[in-house]
């Protein structure tokens, strides 16, 4: 640690501090365009200008001087900074009024306006009146895609967007040509983005030359309630923030949370909100002479209840679906024992993962921030840009220390943005790393803290108990043994792709004794079959089908009986991610039409058949969750699960087959129900599609 004295108050700060981060350490702010915590230094909007004691005569920008830089007083007092001089504010002034020359006089028509730095900054160092009588700059839009909105005379070149594009998302598409009063920001050819992370520029840009195509001109930011909720799309469980006006959702902004997104989220989480609104089921239905029509709630429960009561507990199946928060899922699993069902199942693809091996057998047990401390990871069966893109980004950042080395086993070899050695494309390749041959068996065998990350693409297979036993295996094998004070270090890491899978899990949702799973309940034998929200799957003729969900997907068309549920955003849930972490979702809106929280439905129906549920309030049935389940009352902590369990699950090696594995997410926009309602996912998708088309040189 440092000494240094900023404004008269002396602070101890790390030596590799920029000047920037010392002032805002000892409590000054600095204004600033271009520096941002997580890029790399441009120092080129001259904004945060200092004055350094004993240094030379001029400003100094202190976001690219570093405190080691920095000379002691002549007697070996600790350097001086000074923010509020003479000399700063007027150099503060004189960029501000550079910056102004140019810009446009747009604010009361920009999406930015309110939520401006430019704006917020001016008000502090702009004056009121211009030297400059010249004519501003002009520069011509450029089309990125149809996310990210460009009004390119509003640019002040502070390239936070291009450095975000190449450091973090890695993929570099974004750039500048010409110099000085010429330099553009563009994309060159001017072609679409294909980052998934490309939204973040929005937010990065300080001023209004990069904002939200589709949000654009819908609302200001004044006008919104702003609540703070958790994620879906994928099992990260990224922080954000779901903005409403009256009942509708107008956009979805991160939070920050540095152990699970950073600041970052993926496209998908931005730009879903426009499926919230589309193909939802706002009443209940029941089919009749093969067609739907609506029903009053009594109605569509009475039809439920003679179906329930003309058969037997073995012939009735429950499937959980990918985006059901803990508490819908505890109602349903009560609803079922109540009824003496014991086919029931929350893994819709078939994942071979079985609570009853232990809790550390199906969760990322390194965490999402241990990613930062890994020397080496294997990839088995996943593209985590497409299954997690923000958990990829921070793979790539600890890999652009050149203290990570990567392998990928997968039948295909996708662009993950980072350097990695293809192992090769199955089992035959993930054995011989189990029994240390190879080339990238040596690197796991020397690194100190490894990960072996295992996707749905290799446990959804009938092999796939067999696969992550021998993953497993490699886990237990490698890594160094925990130093004092440590905690042991676990590499196994099962990377989900469904946010309500470890919920599902730690639940115990899984087939009871003489229990079928999905793949049984399919296959025939069952006559009543209740979908909470399971849309990715495809159920055949036969079964009386209840369906329990939010959009017109695949389950209601297949539905003999459609229960209106709340989305993501209508309802306060318990979300777990892939790691663990129990999170909290709170209701930023409410059900449209006669819509109701899904735990609630599930309560109502379980008195009309005569096994009534022993809580009437969310407050009653989460009493009643945590007295069961008590790991889900402690919010935001991921507890180690033991790696005994991981031990003896590697002792349990079973057959597999030769076939290659395949990444679980082909199309990341449209995973579930409420991206496939989306007009905005499609468009990415379509985009995509014809991206990888003029790729392989097929068309169509």
């Amino acid at each position: 640690m440092t000494k240094i004295i900023v404004d008269g108050t002396e602070v101890e700060v790390p030596a590799e501090f920029t000047l920037l981060q010392a002032c805002e350490a000892a409590g000054v702010e600095i204004p600033r365009f271009c520096f941002h915590e997580r890029l790399s230094i441009a120092g080129n909007c001259r904004m945060c200008l200092v004055e350094v004691k004993g240094g030379p005569p001029k400003p100094a920008a202190s976001c690219a001087m570093a405190v080691r830089d920095l000379r002691p007083g002549p007697n070996g007092e600790p350097p001086e900074v000074m923010t509020r001089t003479p000399m700063v504010k007027k150099a503060r002034e004189g960029v501000m009024e550079f910056l102004l020359i140019n810009h446009p006089l747009d604010c009361p028509i920009c999406d930015q306006g309110g939520e401006c730095d430019l704006q917020d900054q001016a008000m502090a160092y702009g004056v009121d009146s211009s030297r400059f009588h010249e004519n501003k700059r002009a520069v011509e839009n450029k089309y990125i895609g149809p996310l990210v909105k460009t009004i390119m005379t509003r640019c002040i070149h502070c390239t936070r967007c291009i450095r975000f594009v190449t450091e973090v998302a890695g993929v570099p598409e974004l750039g500048a040509i010409g110099r000085g009063e010429d330099m553009e920001i563009t994309t060159y050819l001017e072609s679409a983005m294909s980052s998934e992370l490309q939204g973040n520029v929005i937010d990065l840009c300080p001023v209004g030359a990069l904002t939200s195509r589709p949000y654009a001109f819908q609302a200001r930011p004044w006008e919104l309630s702003k609540t703070e909720s958790i994620d879906v799309m994928d099992a990260l469980g990224s922080n954000i923030r779901v903005d409403t006006r009256g009942r509708e959702v107008m956009r979805v902004m991160p939070r920050t949370h540095e152990d699970v997104n950073e600041e970052w989220i993926s496209d998908k989480t931005r730009f879903i909100w426009d499926g919230l609104r589309t193909q939802r089921l706002d009443r209940p239905y029941v089919r009749e002479n093969g067609k739907l029509r609506a029903a009053s709630w009594p109605e569509a429960f009475a039809v439920i209840a003679e179906r329930i009561g003309a058969t037997t507990p073995d012939r009735i199946g429950a499937i959980a679906g990918d985006l059901a928060s803990v508490e819908d899922m505890y109602a349903l699993r009560e609803l079922m024992t109540g009824l003496g069902v014991t086919s029931i199942d929350c893994r819709q693809d078939g994942a071979a993962l079985d609570p009853k091996a232990g809790r550390a057998t199906y969760l990322f047990n390194p965490t999402v921030a241990g990613i930062d401390t890994a020397d080496a990871i294997l990839i088995v069966g996943s593209n985590p840009r497409y299954e997690a893109p923000v958990l990829n980004a921070r793979i790539r950042e600890r890999w652009l220390t050149g203290a990570l080395k990567v392998g990928v086993v997968l039948g295909d070899q996708p662009d993950l943005t980072y350097d990695y050695d293809y192992l090769g494309a199955g089992t035959d390749t993930l054995s011989e790393i189990a029994d240390g041959a190879g080339s990238f068996a040596r690197v796991l065998a020397d690194a100190k803290r490894p990960i072996v990350i295992v996707g749905q693409g290799a446990l959804a297979r009938s092999d796939g108990a067999a696969i992550l036993a021998r993953a497993a295996k490699i886990a237990a094998d490698t890594g160094a043994p925990a130093g004092e004070g440590e905690e042991p270090w676990n590499a196994l890491a099962v990377l989900h792709t469904a946010a309500a899978r470890v919920g599902g899990l730690d639940l115990g949702l899984v087939p009871g004794e003489g229990g079928k799973d999905v793949a049984g309940m399919l296959a025939g034998g069952m006559e009543v079959l209740f979908l909470l929200g399971a849309d990715e799957i495809e159920v055949p003729a036969g079964p009386f089908v209840i369906y329990q969900g939010t959009h017109g997907d695949r389950g209601a068309h297949r539905a003999d009986v459609i229960l209106p549920g709340a989305a993501y955003t209508e309802k306060s849930g318990t979300y777990v991610n892939t790691e663990g972490r129990v999170q909290l979702a709170n209701r930023a809106g409410f059900p449209p039409g006669d819509a109701r929280e899904d735990w609630s439905i599930l309560r109502a129906l379980s008195a009309v058949l005569g096994k009534p549920l022993p809580f009437d309030t969310l407050a009653q049935l989460r009493s009643a969750l945590y007295q069961a389940h008590p790991h889900f009352a402690r919010l935001d902590t991921v507890e180690p699960a033991p790696a005994e369990h991981v031990a003896a699950l590697a002792a349990s090696p079973g057959n597999v087959d030769k076939a290659a594995f395949v990444a679980a997410v082909g199309d990341f926009y449209l995973t579930n129900p409420i991206a496939r309602a989306s007009a905005v996912m499609a468009e990415m998708s379509a985009l995509a599609r014809a991206r990888r088309g003029e790729a392989t040189g097929t068309h169509g």
